[in-house]
């Protein structure tokens, strides 16, 4: 998916009348500021995201170090593609010139990539530690280059992007106008542009989500069966472990449905504009739709940390601590020394309870415990 929307500006100068009229310019401020937002709240939440989980040893897991380097995917949108797409609200010009045109919308396409196909990595994941729990012999090394690989994988699909974008001049209505700006195909036929918006798509959109949909409904399935074979007795630290997988399951699960409702909007758009392409549409309508789609894609890279927020208790804790890492923290209060030596046995009594809770069989087989958000 290119970053730029190709008909933006067109279709604000042409709804306006006069590209001079304050509403012109309120209105280029005002969307430029919701970008701002965006922005400074996803620097917020994924460097506070990547910065917990590097620095708590309780927080680091596969699953962890998975979402990690999704929030630092969404670090380079956020940094990199937000403030050009919002730059175009406030000049008629495209600003950052042939090299940025092609290295701008290749970053955009890398990071949704990385976001779509490590959402899939996790999904996998979860299936793995659900359904086929011995298999789950991942080492942190081997995550560290499956997360490698997704980086390059979408670096690779994103070459496309920056080989064919270029300055290119587009018409505007029925009028004789034209403006340049940046476009990811030539104008002359409207088969590149359908190729285009179907393989973005297919590649970024639909098969990756129908490929997840697959494993959920498998671990769905599994789920089902691990409660209907638990006896109702006896079965308390087998059932503590399936909570936790399930608690984590529903936390990729809520990832992947962020990333399929912000990102829907802006494919259904995209497409649209490509399958009319002959001249740009400059209604109020389609550009408000595009406005509002551009933003919600945007906002995608900013969610994460804070739904992990409400979904996890202890991600909440220690995000918390990130935050206010400066502010002192009070004294514990005095406890007497009968109270000091029920807690030793009650956490010798935890740690022992732990040890033995760690191994347990689901659905017949052993799993081993994971630490997970």
């Amino acid at each position: 998916m290119s970053v730029e929307e190709l008909f933006l500006n067109a279709t604000l100068r042409n709804s306006t009348g006069d590209p001079e009229l304050s509403w012109h310019r309120d209105t280029g401020v005002a969307i430029a500021a919701v970008y701002g937002l965006i922005i400074a709240v996803g620097l917020t939440g994924n460097i506070t995201l990547i910065r917990t989980f590097c620095t708590v040893k309780s927080m680091r897991s596969i699953p962890n170090l998975l979402m990690s380097s999704l929030a630092l995917g969404d670090l380079v949108l956020l940094v990199t593609c937000a403030p050009v797409d919002a730059s175009r609200f406030l000049y008629d010009e495209w600003l950052f010139g042939r090299v940025g045109c092609k290295l701008i919308p290749f970053i955009q396409l890398t990071s949704v990539g990385v976001s779509v196909f490590t959402l899939t990595a996790l999904s996998a994941d979860r299936y793995k530690a659900i359904v086929k729990p011995m298999d789950m012999q991942t080492s942190y090394a081997k995550v560290c280059i499956r997360a490698t690989l997704i980086w390059l994988l979408s670096m690779v699909l994103a070459i496309p992007e920056a080989v064919f974008s270029d300055l290119r001049t587009f018409p505007v209505g029925r009028n004789n106008k034209t403006f340049v700006t940046c476009a990811p195909y030539p104008h002359e036929s409207d088969l590149h542009p359908r190729i285009h918006s179907m393989a973005s798509f297919l590649i970024f959109y639909v098969i990756p989500l129908f490929v997840i949909l697959v494993y959920y409904v498998f671990i769905a399935r599994s789920l089902i069966r691990s409660a209907l074979n638990i006896p109702v007795e006896g079965n308390v630290h087998v059932k503590r472990q399936i909570d936790s997988r399930k608690r984590l399951a529903k936390t990729v699960l809520v990832f992947v449905a962020l990333f399929a409702v912000c990102w829907l909007p802006n494919h259904v758009i995209y497409l649209y504009r490509c399958y009319h392409y002959a001249e740009a549409d400059t209604s109020l309508a389609h550009f408000v739709a595009s406005v509002c789609a551009r933003i919600l894609a945007f906002s995608n890279s900013c969610v994460n940390p804070f739904a992990l927020y409400l979904l996890s208790k202890g991600f909440q804790k220690q995000f918390n601590r990130q935050l206010c890492c400066c502010v002192p923290q009070p004294p514990p209060p005095p406890r007497s020394r009968g109270a000091a030596r029920t807690n030793t046995r009650m956490t010798s009594f935890k740690s022992t309870h732990h040890s033995l809770a760690s191994f347990s069989l689901v659905n017949g087989n052993q799993a081993s415990q994971e630490v997970g958000v």
